[in-house]
């Protein structure tokens, strides 16, 4: 999946310069072009463009024979899918992210662009390229075909989707079209295998001729003066040897449609000067903007290629296709909610539910290797490292894995359906509200289940603030994790029937969506203010889902998680068990391991080991770095209800939410037996203040629970903000926002409720 770069904060020396051109004027993500010298290329690289929803995908899948590597480009997180042409072997095809037009106005349109123009780190610069066109919208796609072919790279355009045309009673003149390009013209359909043998000979036929073998003009010129200011600008380029590997005015037409040329950093100041100097002119003779008239006048002749090459081949009154006549029903004002709405309530609960069997039998997987390892290793701290560090952060890495992949594989089923698009349209006046994109509801609502999943889910938001607003608020969405934590101190604290405690459950998942829904309009007029984009999206025709374009999809996208933020979590992981086991004292250690022996040799029952057990674990996590940062802590905390034993709870759930139930049970020594957590609740209702006071009154239950709702305790959901973010910047600030908001709102609760003595008893 396409992945819009994010902002990140800037250094002190940036300030004034984002006072002057505004936060947005400096790129939202470092590209760093100048990456060193690449590597020596392997056999010819073929560059594959085209728009979003044109079945390019589909069609390089078609063309590889799913012989892929997937990455991400360097400094960016838009990902890289390679692979080998089938039946070559020294043809590489390159599938570029999908883009309307050259000109950047996100990470993705900036990284194809810098791909075509040879000037993106680790990536050659292509010997041709694969140009794929939506065959039923011809005039709108064959905008981006054009820029491509100014640039003069070898290319071939594939009319992609070709049975949609002719199910509209239409037929192309390819042989006119490709007289018109100047480049050969290929009829395909990417989901059923039509056209694929031709194109690939055409392409090996491109990649055999020599590297000069480009048009030698471009099909069309711009109108005067436009034509004769490209010319001037693109001896200024070639004069500095920018974009060397394509033709100059190509590249001299792009710099003078971007209507603001400082976002290309690093541009050589004299060509810098001359496209200043050029546009004040063209402003002066013409009030219109250079941009504007070069479209205009690219889609006047793009109108004229589409009439003269495509026939219509029945007569009479045109009538409504199948997407037409289900877009009546399905993105109606009324009846499109209400079919949506219990679609996306199936999909949540389907991730929810159908995930829980796969994640029981990981853990029980990972358990198990847990438990073959502990008896097969001698005491010590390689094996506690290897049991409770290494294979549980292994453990906590898979245990996100169905979900992820669960919610990937409904997404894939959208995209590749079409839907996609229209949940994004029928949400966005919801969303817009707050200061978010339609498509942010997809994220909103997997994040109930995992915030894990559902950042990365944001991937399909293009715009990088309502991308990063997006993530900054889906922990706030109340996923799953919470959930032993409120079922357990409803169950020990608060009274009442058990309508009551369900009340409790809901409103507390419903003042998350609400505090979700409030910082995110706050976000949005604050920090990440700016100006708010129209809401464009394109509207594609309903298709039969392709299983394999699916599966592809689903596996590519999860395997980037194991392989990226997996790496990230697995690691915090073992820093948050060291924190939680060390340091130890070696003679309390020597003295446990005496008693046990004594127990052991006196004929004791396994009962009195296992409690000595429990007891030396207290005590190890009571003495541990976290627990003594949890005594620290304690005067912070005593104002919202919670003593230290609490700080330790709140301090371990950082690696997971719901440890905090386990860190209770080995804080207050309680055994895990077969009446589940009963005997912790009844700890939790003895444990006292010093003064003899009750610590889990029905309040302090309120305010630790509240904390829980609006505190950022997920070590996973913030290595995959890190990951996202390309960034510690961002996912420091939202555990900052989110602690402090999690403690304002704990303490207002705390404080507020024994004022008018509520739930002090």
């Amino acid at each position: 999946m396409n992945q819009p770069a994010l902002p990140s904060f800037g250094r002190r020396h940036r300030r004034r310069a984002r006072r002057r051109r505004g936060w947005w004027s400096r790129a939202v993500f470092a590209e760093r072009r100048d990456a060193g010298p690449k590597a020596p290329a392997i056999g010819r690289l073929v560059a594959v463009a085209g728009n979003p929803n044109s079945g390019k995908s589909t069609l390089f899948n078609a063309l590889t024979g799913l012989r892929q590597k997937v990455g991400n480009y360097p400094g960016v997180t838009v990902e890289k899918r390679e692979g080998r042409l089938a039946g070559s072997s020294d043809i590489r095809l390159l599938d570029l992210p999908g883009t309307y037009s050259l000109i950047p106005h996100s990470p993705d349109e900036a990284v194809t662009r810098d791909v075509l123009l040879g000037r993106m780190p680790d990536t050659d610069p292509p010997d041709a390229v694969l140009i794929v066109v939506d065959a039923g919208n011809l005039e709108r796609n064959l905008y981006l075909a054009t820029q491509v072919l100014d640039l003069g790279i070898p290319a071939v355009v594939a009319c992609n989707m070709y049975d949609t045309l002719e199910r509209d009673g239409q037929t192309l003149d390819t042989g006119r079209l490709a007289e018109r390009l100047g480049v050969p013209v290929v009829v395909t359909v990417g989901n059923t295998g039509r056209g694929v043998p031709e194109l690939r000979q055409v392409i090996e036929r491109i990649c055999s001729l020599p590297a000069a073998a480009a048009p030698a003009e471009v099909p069309w010129r711009p109108p005067e003066p436009l034509d004769t200011a490209i010319r001037e600008v693109a001896r200024v380029v070639e004069a500095c040897g920018y974009a060397p590997a394509v033709r100059s005015e190509g590249v001299a037409g792009l710099l003078l449609a971007a209507g603001d040329f400082d976002r290309e950093r690093r541009l050589p100041q004299a060509l810098a000067e001359r496209l200043e100097t050029v546009r004040q002119r063209l402003a002066e003779l013409d009030h219109d903007d250079p941009a504007a008239r070069m479209t205009a006048a690219r889609y006047g002749w793009l109108e004229a290629v589409a009439e003269e090459c495509i026939y219509r081949r029945r007569a009479g009154p045109t009538t409504d296709s199948v997407t037409d006549r289900a877009d009546r029903v399905l993105i109606h004002r009324f009846w499109g909610l209400a079919i949506f709405a219990p679609m996306m309530a199936m999909l949540f609960f389907s991730i929810f539910l159908l995930a829980e069997p796969l994640t029981a039998a990981i853990e029980r997987l990972v358990g198990g290797m847990q438990d073959l390892m502990t008896g097969a290793m001698s005491e010590g701290p390689l094996r506690d490292l290897l049991v409770e560090g290494i294979l549980a952060g292994v453990g906590n890495v898979l245990v996100f894995f169905p979900q992820i992949a669960l919610l990937f594989l409904f997404i894939a089923v959208l995209e590749d359906s079409g839907y996609m698009a229209r949940a994004a349209f029928l949400m966005n006046r919801l969303m817009a509200r707050v200061g978010l994109h339609g498509r942010s509801f997809i994220p909103l609502l997997s994040s109930h289940a995992c915030a894990v999943p559902g950042i990365i889910a944001t991937r399909t938001i293009e715009n990088p603030r309502d991308r990063l607003t997006t993530i900054l608020v889906a922990p706030l969405m109340g996923c799953s994790a919470r959930l032993p934590v409120y079922t357990l101190l409803i169950a020990a604290c608060l009274p009442g029937r058990a309508w009551l405690k369900a009340v409790c459950l809901v409103t507390l998942y419903g003042l998350g969506v609400a505090t979700a829904l409030l910082m995110a309009w706050l976000f949005k007029k604050t920090l990440l203010k700016g100006p708010v984009p129209a809401f464009l999206i394109e509207l594609p025709p309903y298709r039969m889902p392709h299983p394999v374009n699916v599966l592809r999809a689903m596996w590519d996208r999860s395997r980037l998680f194991l392989t990226q933020a997996g790496t990230i979590i697995l690691a915090m992981t073992v820093v948050m068990w060291a924190l939680l086991n060390y340091p130890r004292d070696a003679a309390r250690t020597a003295w446990y391991e005496q008693q046990r022996t004594a127990l052991a040799g006196a004929g004791a029952p396994a009962g009195a080991l296992a409690e000595l057990d429990r007891q030396e674990a207290a005590e190890i996590l009571r003495n541990s770095a976290v627990g003594r940062l949890g005594l620290m802590i304690e005067p912070a905390i005593r104002p919202l209800g919670f003593n230290w034993e609490i700080g330790i709870g709140i301090l371990a759930s950082f690696a997971a939410r719901e440890v905090f139930v386990s860190t209770m049970g080995v804080v207050y020594s309680v055994a895990e037996g077969e009446g589940g957590d009963t005997p912790l609740r009844e700890q939790l209702r003895r444990a006292a203040w010093p003064d003899g006071r009750p610590v889990f009154t029905p309040l302090a239950a309120v305010s630790l629970m509240v904390f829980y709702m609006l505190a950022c305790q997920c070590v996973s959901t913030l290595a995959v903000v890190r990951q996202e973010t390309r960034s510690w910047r961002w996912p420091a600030f939202m555990f900052a926002y989110m602690s402090l908001l999690a403690y304002v709102a704990s303490l207002v609760v705390f404080q507020a409720g024994r004022a008018l003595g509520l739930g002090t008893s």
